[in-house]
């Protein structure tokens, strides 16, 4: 039990620590730019590093207390697959060829509804991306799906104030964690417990999928009217960021397209099965290089930041068991949903469920609780939802400094969250 206590402690600093990473940031600019002390407070200022390191400095106790086999074994027996998965699926949803079908497919219909409601262009654009990029995640997985409509956002953003900012990064973290419960292999939360509890594609989408759908577009909706004033002079509109990449890029072809969406989809396909994604990512690098006049940049550096994120909480995952299995057991069906919500800004939603997929004495109406409430406070946090780690690497340049603020997310997801409380749980 020792161990267990010493890595619940380090969990502990860590989750305190991405709350401190805006403040800690700032005490980089107090030192020389070349300096020791600058590399390293800007270092622990990057929330993505925050449970990596900690991770480290916890192998070192391990060592201390245990024996350096012992960490080496521990490590050996996690499963590293979902941080790989995440960054592999990063690059390749951020492809142009992705981005450009993507694009194409929001654009076309966010046409049909400004010609049908007479909407303005960027007001119906923001609202369409809010709401089938999140969705399309039930298809395409939440971390490929948050990628793509992050970057969306990200390539459409004007000047951005700084309360429409985090409001819209809430509202996407929130839509993006129940956006994946139409299907069984989408969502984190749900992928964990499908195969144990029997869930097939009818149960969650009867169960889950309409709460799913109406949560998004009354979220995106309540955005768009609340900020109205506000996005005609903050964003482009998709038809004129289509111009703009028009300029200086090639045509794109229809057969690029189609040979990077085979290749999205047998990666989604495969995503349980580590060698054979990474083989397929391999081969994609091979395209990438025969292709080149129809990629920008491969996005390595964010997507290896946002793997390294989740490699530290998969390490301190088992360390949680001891004290997370004997209080889901205790609790009724509403405060085990609410505490569900609430554990899930702390712990990451996937390793909730996952843990409560091992209590056998759970109930039907108690497994829905557990569930509803994980993707319910998915938004929370940046560590709530696994796929929030790659939103956050996309959209921190539109934050000053490149600084998200913990606290000022936590308070923006809120309303977006009650939201989702009142259609998973209330009616």
């Amino acid at each position: 039990m020792k161990i267990e206590i010493i890595g619940t402690i380090f969990f502990a600093i860590a989750v305190v620590h991405t709350f401190l990473t805006s403040s800690i940031a700032k005490l980089s600019r107090h030192f020389p730019n070349d300096s020791f002390f600058h590399a390293l407070f800007h270092l622990l200022g990057e929330i993505e590093v925050v449970f990596g390191f900690w991770a480290g400095v916890f192998f070192l106790f391990f060592a201390f207390f245990e024996s350096p086999s012992s960490v080496i074994a521990y490590q050996e027996s996690l499963s590293f697959t979902e941080p790989l998965f995440v960054f592999v699926i990063m690059i390749v949803a951020a492809t142009r060829p992705i981005l450009f079908f993507v694009q194409m497919i929001i654009e076309r219909v966010s046409f049909i509804f400004q010609k049908i409601a007479r909407t303005p262009a960027q007001f119906t654009d923001i609202l369409m991306i809010l709401i089938l990029g999140p969705l399309i995640g039930s298809l395409i997985t939440e971390p490929a799906a948050i990628t793509v409509t992050a970057l969306l956002i990200k390539n459409l953003a004007r000047q951005v104030s700084k309360k429409l900012t985090y409001t819209l990064l809430a509202v996407l973290f929130v839509n993006i964690s129940v956006g994946g419960a139409l299907t069984p292999f989408a969502a984190p939360p749900i992928l964990m417990v499908a195969k144990t509890w029997a869930w097939d594609f009818n149960f969650v989408f009867l169960n889950f999928g309409f709460r799913s759908i109406a949560t998004v577009v009354i979220n995106s909706l309540l955005f768009v009217l609340f900020f109205r004033k506000e996005l005609a002079v903050s964003f482009y509109s998709l038809k004129e960021l289509s111009e703009k990449r028009s300029q200086g890029h090639a045509n794109m072809s229809a057969g690029i397209v189609i040979l990077h969406l085979i290749i999205l989809l047998m990666i989604v396909l495969t995503a349980h099965h580590q060698s054979v994604f990474m083989g397929i990512f391999l081969f994609f690098l091979g395209i990438t290089v025969a292709t080149k006049k129809y990629h920008d940049q491969l996005r390595f550096r964010e997507s290896l930041l946002v793997a390294f994120f989740l490699g530290g909480l998969v390490v301190f995952g088992a360390f949680q068991r001891w004290w997370l299995q004997p209080l889901l057991t205790s609790l009724s069906d509403g405060t085990l949903f609410y505490g569900s919500v609430a554990l899930t800004a702390i712990v990451d939603n996937a390793a909730l469920t996952y843990l409560g997929s091992q209590v056998q004495t759970l109930t039907e109406s108690s497994k829905y609780a557990l569930v509803a409430g994980a993707l319910t406070g998915g938004g929370l946090t940046i560590i709530a939802n696994a796929p929030n780690a790659a939103g956050y690497s996309i959209l921190s340049d539109l934050f000053p400094g490149k600084i998200i603020s913990p606290l000022n997310l936590l308070l923006a997801a809120l309303p977006p969250t009650a939201v989702a409380v009142i259609c998973f749980y209330i009616i």
